[in-house]
């Protein structure tokens, strides 16, 4: 048996896919992911996430499951202990596995030891966060409070803003240096969930400066009529305050965004030199993938939202780079793929059979360049029932949020039983885009002329059989994906004690 290969999973938050350089946007500076496609890597243009916030979009492509198989569809609802993780299938299969950054996926009154042998805890001091540290919002009163715009960051003297993720990324750089000679096992796994380039938008220099302002694509402006969009949007527009904005304030918070991606790309740099300076870069696959996507303007609104699935929130950059051995033809791949993809690709690389029942798919037919398509759609869903005030995202003794709290726009609507957090899913194919929302208007769009999803087409009678035909590839898709059967059978006779 070939030896297996390490695992990276370079995991930065809150990146949508069109502020990659070699994914079209010509005002990001992304050397590393750009060079690494060149040779050695697969970039798919067209990766989708299952969920647009955070622990939903974790639970789901650490297991290969949509979030409704066993309802992780909120921030406040987690892989338990008897639910499979992809880093708890590795550490059980030798690996030695390392995590470093955020969690957002296991409960945090359990234990990590089932899936991490280290659970990286910085020893250097580090600068706050700008969620702790909220002096760049403002007065209140001023259009600044809800618009997660911090601009450029002071680091105080230091080279850089030494946050949480240069403290992670600096440990597993050390990890990896030391690994060869303090190796408690053959095989490693290094799981860097880091917190950039998720808001508030501030980074430090060089980053801040690098970004060419001219060169920032336009924002997609907010819609000009609201009749046929989804009510979270517009309220999240009304509260957020940033209609009076110019759009050179947009331009420097987009830039900001991207001098945060920057940083990333040179972040994600360093550990590509720390694996080839050890000599294990040719046996390491490496996974970058964000869990979701951001506003950063589009339709006049920052941040996200739990139960809308426009472009920029579900359409996330995905990179892997296999070991050596492992045929590849490099480059960008524009087949529909999904995040749940990934547990599949890693199973596939490692050796591992499943066991448990998940839905994704191995997508080394497509690095290898044998094929282009993978998907014939993808799905992302989110939202509640009326009723599930569990379901709110909030702490059940939480009845009224803050309107000092960074997320309030957001959750101000979904702590309401209205319609606007109303569930729904999407299911996009090659042209079209479908959402059926439980109580609202659903949404329908042909992404070939209105790529920017302005012109809701759901009631256009020009349309009806694609909608028929939309409506039952979801029917398929909850017909197969509605339940998973453990594997491990029952004894139908009942055992009595003599």
């Amino acid at each position: 048996m070939e030896k297996r290969p390490n695992i990276v999973i370079f995991n930065p938050d809150q990146y949508r896919s069109d502020f990659v350089r070699h994914l079209g946007n010509p005002a990001a500076v992304t050397p590393n992911f750009d060079s690494i496609i060149q040779t050695d890597a697969v970039s798919f243009s067209r990766a989708y996430c299952q969920n647009p916030v955070c622990t939903p979009s974790r639970c789901s492509f650490m297991s290969g499951w949509y979030p409704h198989v066993r309802g992780h569809r909120t921030m406040l609802h987690m892989m338990q202990e008897d639910e499979p993780v992809l880093l708890k299938t590795l550490k059980k299969e030798g690996y030695f596995v390392w995590w470093g950054g955020k969690n957002d996926l296991i409960p945090g009154q359990n234990s990590y030891k089932p899936y991490c042998d280290v659970m990286y805890k910085p020893s250097r001091k580090i600068q706050p966060g700008l969620h702790t540290d909220q002096s760049w919002r403002g007065p209140k009163e001023e259009d600044n409070y809800y618009s997660f715009y911090a601009g450029k960051l002071d680091t105080g003297g230091d080279e850089v803003y030494y946050d949480s993720d240069w403290a992670n990324v600096d440990g597993a750089v050390s990890f990896i240096e030391s690994f060869a000679e303090n190796a408690p096992q053959e095989n490693f796994c290094i799981y860097l969930p880091l917190t950039y380039p998720h808001p508030p938008y501030g980074v430090e220099d060089p980053w801040y400066s690098m970004i060419d302002r001219e060169a920032i694509p336009e924002r997609i402006p907010a819609p000009e009529n609201w009749e046929s969009i989804p009510s979270m949007l517009r309220g999240i527009y009304e509260r957020q305050g940033l209609q009076h904005w110019t759009e050179d304030r947009w331009r420097e918070l987009r830039a900001v965004y991207l001098g945060m991606c920057a940083r990333i790309d040179h972040q994600f740099g360093m550990i590509v030199e720390a694996l080839k300076e050890a000599g294990m870069y040719d046996n390491t696959a490496i996974f970058m993938f964000s869990d979701h996507g951001d506003f950063t303007g589009d339709y006049g609104l920052v941040e996200k939202t739990q139960n809308t699935f426009e472009e920029c929130l579900t359409r996330v950059p995905f990179i892997i780079k296999p070991p050596s051995n492992v045929p590849i033809k490099p480059g960008i791949r524009d087949g529909l793929v999904e995040l749940i993809d990934f547990p599949a690709t890693v199973e596939a690389l490692v050796g591992i059979e499943p066991a448990h029942t998940h839905f994704g798919r191995s997508l080394l037919p497509m690095i290898a360049g044998e094929t282009d398509v993978h998907r014939d759609a993808v799905f992302c869903e989110g939202g509640r029932l009326k009723g599930e005030r569990h379901c709110r995202e909030m702490s059940p003794d939480v009845e009224h949020p803050s309107t000092e709290g960074l997320y309030w726009p957001r959750s101000k609507m979904q702590s309401q039983d209205s319609a606007a957090h109303t569930k729904a899913i999407m299911c996009r194919t090659e042209r079209y885009k479908y959402v059926k929302r439980y109580d609202e208007l659903d949404e329908l769009y042909d992404l070939q002329t209105d790529p920017h999803e302005r012109n809701n087409r759901i009631d256009d009678p020009e349309m009806a059989s694609v909608l028929c035909r939309l409506k039952e590839r979801l029917l398929d898709h909850y017909m197969e994906t509605a339940d998973v059967v453990p594997h491990q059978l029952d004894v139908r006779q009942i055992k009595i004690d003599s």
